[in-house]
C-alpha cells in the first residue's frame, strides 16, 4: 500500500466507500458506480455520484454509520485527506492513494485504482482514451493561477496544476517554488505582471465577471498586463475544475485551457 501498510482485499469489491471525488469519478468510469455505497459531500462527478449517501467532508466522517454499512474497502486520497485516513485505518480496510504531483501522475493514479479494485484492463483502456486529450503547446505565457479554497491559494512546482498548465503553454509565476500550494502575495503578483490570470472560484458558488472585478479592485490590479489586455479567465461551472484530478481533468480542463491558450495566441 502507498502509505507503507498492507491490506488484503477480495477480488470482487461490492461495497465501496470513496471519499475522494477523483477516485469516485474513476470508479464510475471503471464500471463500479453501482458498487459505491457512500461517498463525500464533494463527490459530484458523474451525475450518479450526487445520488450516493454523503458521509464525509475533507477530514471528517460518521464512524458509526460506516460501522453499519460494513464496506469492503474505503478509498481516500493523500494530502488533505490524510487526517481522515488516520481516523479510519484502525477500524476499516482503508486505502489511501498518493495525491498526483503531475498531469501524468493523474493517469498513473487511474491505473493504480484499477489495480486496487481489480479493474486493471478497464483502467488501462481508460488511460489510453484520456491520453488522446493531452495537449503540448510551445511558447510559455506568464500566468498567475489562483483558486478559492476558503481563501486564496496558488500552486508551486509540486502540483499537478502547475505541471499541466506548463504543458499547455502557461508558465505560472509561482512554479519555481518547491511546494504543492502557497498563499499568494498580491504585491508579488503585481510585480511579476502576468500576461494571463486564471481564477477558480469556490465549489458550488455563483461567481461572475462582477465578482472578479471586485477582486481586481480590492487588490489594485488594474495595471497588471492580464487585466489591461482582457486576459483574465474564470473557470466554468460551479464544480471544482482544476482542483478535480479525476478523468474529467482530461475531458474538460485540458480542452478548456487549450482553448484559452489558442485564443490568446490569435490576438
Amino acid at each position: 500500500m502507498e502509505n507503507g501498510s498492507e491490506i488484503i482485499l477480495n477480488d470482487d469489491l461490492k461495497r465501496i466507500v470513496s471519499f475522494s471525488p477523483a477516485v469516485t469519478e474513476t470508479l464510475f468510469d471503471l464500471g463500479l458506480g453501482d458498487n459505491i455505497i457512500a461517498d463525500s459531500a464533494f463527490c459530484a462527478r458523474p451525475e450518479g455520484a450526487k445520488n450516493k449517501r454523503k458521509l464525509a467532508s475533507y477530514s471528517t466522517t460518521r464512524i458509526d454509520v460506516l460501522e453499519e454499512l460494513k464496506p469492503d474497502i474505503i478509498l481516500t486520497i493523500g494530502g488533505y485527506q490524510e487526517i481522515l485516513y488516520n481516523k479510519l485505518n484502525d477500524k476499516f480496510k482503508t486505502y489511501m492513494f498518493e495525491l498526483p504531483s503531475s498531469m501524468f501522475g493523474i493517469l498513473d493514479m487511474i491505473n493504480r485504482i484499477g489495480i486496487v479494485v481489480n479493474r486493471k484492463k478497464e483502467a488501462r483502456d481508460l488511460v489510453s482514451s484520456l491520453s488522446k486529450n493531452i495537449k503540448i503547446n510551445d511558447g510559455k505565457i506568464k500566468t498567475y493561477f489562483e483558486m478559492d479554497l476558503g481563501g486564496p491559494v496558488t500552486f508551486g512546482s509540486m502540483s499537478y496544476i502547475t505541471d499541466a498548465l506548463y504543458f499547455l503553454g502557461f508558465e505560472t509565476i509561482y512554479m519555481k517554488y518547491d511546494a504543492e500550494w502557497l498563499y499568494p502575495d498580491f504585491e508579488f503578483v503585481k510585480t511579476m505582471d502576468p500576461d494571463v490570470i486564471i481564477y477558480e472560484h469556490k465549489m458550488y458558488r455563483d461567481f461572475n465577471e462582477k465578482d472578479m472585478e471586485k477582486i481586481i479592485n480590492d487588490r489594485d490590479w488594474h495595471n497588471i498586463s492580464a487585466v489591461r489586455n482582457g486576459n483574465v479567465f474564470i473557470t466554468p461551472g460551479k464544480l471544482d475544475f482544476f482542483a478535480h484530478h479525476g478523468p474529467s481533468f482530461f475531458r474538460e480542463v485540458i480542452p478548456w485551457a487549450d482553448n484559452v491558450y489558442k485564443s490568446i495566441k490569435r490576438l
